[in-house]
């Protein structure tokens, strides 16, 4: 038994280690929160690509047929994230997530995918989000491109219109205001579309809260070029101003535009510009000026256009000196489509997926797992790579960091700060202790990895059919548990996926269910902060 004299020390001890630990949480919190409190702000810009896969990238991948030297080099300059994930593996709900840190499948019509005048948003009004918070520290904020988070146009006598098809988009009245868009969610500025710029049924330019050169008449597709990637195009109604080849263009103009100007008006303030990309969304319609210029054809032309963009981007930051205090971050937001991947694999032995199973819409790897580079000069290290598993919903925390902002309890509930990962700061341990997957149905297609197991709840690909659709059916691989309710899959061991061993470790199974179950149940995959 220890003597009164040795239970004074031992309590002395006891409150001594308490009050180390104290101060260290504090040192460790100081120093994280100095990086935005003790510093100017960065100029941030995320340009979102669509539909481009892990391995359309050279960086990514060393057997891509297509040159991509501007993302080479910002990988150079920075760092590839070599575990990222989008929140879903189709874009609307996975655009949700990054915008406000929230898996899209937590609330009502969180699997749907906008096209021509669908909506309305799914960010709620008093939802924060991305602009929102950066808007409350000072920053100047422009979204130019795809929109696709869903918005309200009006009919003649003031009805909201929320229907996709071609006769819904004849029915709006272009001299009323859109509700519900960019301008609503805390960006000051937006050029750019309602949902995919070449693909739905609305070809038109938004500039702001409304569409100044309003469509005409209808798509004549019968003039669009052909070839094997120029499908997923409805013959919606077209402005007169809208080339279906000079998108990209169009708003990389804008978004330069948008920094140059912010620099001469608010040299003192930072500014946030989301340059969202039609590239390399279906249909492949590269600009006449890369026409050609690859040896994979108009997709592997419309990916190098894609390189161009950043690579001008980056350019124009270095042209007006602030590409030493910009945050630069370029990512995708789902794996590359089917129709893609199948005709270049076959045509040009490119492989967009690589090295992944599965491509857009499917829980497989290859529909989630997306390129994702950050570049900080001063702060990240060139050439660097991390292996933590994160997801696009984390930008909402990692930028919280970075400026010093609180992120409330009713925000950000499934967003994990990366700062220190990409600070280089972290341990072997990883931030997460978990990340969610959403397939193209919502709810009823999730998926949950912890550390190297993963765990899909459900059977199939969670999105595309491979005994339907012909172009996947090569691709199908025997299903070894075809009647157990999921699949669980060692990606350590199993990257590919091929070994469903949901029999084999049942204990395994029932854990990441349970978590799966705990985090819907929850509402939050991350803690309140």
């Amino acid at each position: 038994m220890a003597t009164p004299e040795r239970c004074l020390e031992m309590n002395a001890l006891s409150r001594f280690t308490r009050n180390m630990t104290c101060v260290c949480a504090l040192v460790v919190a100081w120093s994280v929160a100095s990086i935005g409190c003790g510093m100017e702000s960065p100029n941030i810009i995320i340009v979102l690509a669509d539909d481009l896969g892990y391995g359309d990238i050279a960086c990514y991948n060393p057997e891509s047929k297509i040159a991509t030297p501007n993302l080479d080099r910002l990988a150079a300059q920075g760092m590839r994230f070599l575990d990222a994930h989008s929140p879903c593996t189709v874009c609307t709900p996975t655009r949700y997530g990054l915008m406000t840190g929230q898996m899209a499948f937590r609330v009502p019509r969180g699997g749907t995918v906008f096209t021509g005048a669908g909506g309305p948003s799914l960010i709620a009004t008093d939802r924060l989000t991305v602009p929102k918070m950066l808007k409350e520290k000072g920053y100047s904020t422009a979204c130019i491109g795809k929109w696709h988070v869903g918005l309200t146009f009006y009919d003649n006598v003031g009805i909201p219109i929320h229907d996709g098809g071609l006769e819904a988009v004849k029915r709006i009245d272009f001299s009323r205001p859109i509700h519900g868009g960019p301008l609503d969610c805390g960006f000051d500025r937006f050029f750019g579309t309602a949902c995919c710029p070449t693909t739905d049924w609305l070809y038109a330019y938004i500039d702001g809260d409304r569409i100044p050169t309003p469509p005409t008449k209808q798509l004549d597709r019968t003039l669009l070029p052909k070839h094997p990637y120029a499908v997923d195009n409805r013959p919606g109604m077209i402005a007169p101003d809208f080339d279906l080849e000079e998108v990209d263009i169009k708003f990389l103009e804008k978004s330069q535009q948008f920094i140059e100007n912010h620099v001469k008006t608010k040299p003192d303030k930072p500014f946030f510009l989301l340059h969202s990309t039609q590239a390399v969304h279906l249909p492949s319609f590269p600009a006449n000026q890369f026409k050609g210029k690859t040896h994979a054809g108009p997709h592997g032309d419309f990916i190098f256009e894609l390189d161009h963009i950043v690579g001008s981007l980056m350019k124009t930051l270095d042209e007006l000196n602030i590409a030493e205090e910009t945050l630069f971050v370029f990512t995708s937001d789902n794996g590359p489509e089917a129709p893609t991947v199948f005709h270049m694999r076959h045509d040009h032995h490119h492989d967009g997926a690589r090295p992944w199973r599965g491509v857009k819409r499917d829980n497989w790897e290859g529909g989630h797992r997306v390129p994702l580079i950050v570049r900080w000069p001063g702060k990240v290290a060139p050439g660097s790579t991390s292996q933590q598993i994160s997801s696009l919903t984390d930008v909402m925390a990692t930028f919280a960091d970075i400026v010093g902002a609180s992120v409330p309890t009713n925000a950000g509930e499934d967003s994990f700060s990366m700062l220190t990962a990409i600070l280089a700061k972290d341990s072997d341990e990883p931030i997460r202790p978990y990340i969610l997957m959403q397939g193209f149905a919502g709810s009823k297609f999730l998926a949950i990895r912890k550390g190297k197991w993963k765990y899909l709840a459900h059977q199939g690909s969670g999105g595309n059919n491979y005994d339907s659709q012909p172009m996947l059916k090569e691709y199908q691989l025997p299903d070894i548990a075809p009647q157990a309710p999921g699949q669980l899959y060692n990606l350590e061991l199993d990257p590919g996926e091929t070994k469903n061993l949901i029999y084999d470790q049942p204990v395994i199974a029932k854990e990441l269910r349970d978590l799966l179950a705990q985090s819907i149940q929850s509402g939050r995959s991350a803690p309140p902060r």
